[in-house]
């Protein structure tokens, strides 16, 4: 069992609740391999949405 750092625990977790305003207790009920899933839907949709609008995610970065 990998224990996940605690700066990637953060990071994911700011990252998951600024685009779905989840809690820190709804978040930390998540294991790392559904935060990473969340993660990179999350990315895949700032991605499409980039694509259509020609802007920048700051946010954008996994």
């Amino acid at each position: 069992m990998r224990v996940t750092p605690a700066g990637e625990l953060y990071e994911e977790m700011a990252f998951i609740a600024y685009h779905f305003h989840w809690s820190s207790r709804e978040l930390m009920t998540l294991d790392h391999a559904e935060r990473r899933t969340w993660v990179e839907e999350i990315s895949t949709i700032n991605r499409r949405l980039d694509a259509n609008a020609g802007g920048s995610r700051p946010l954008e970065h996994y």
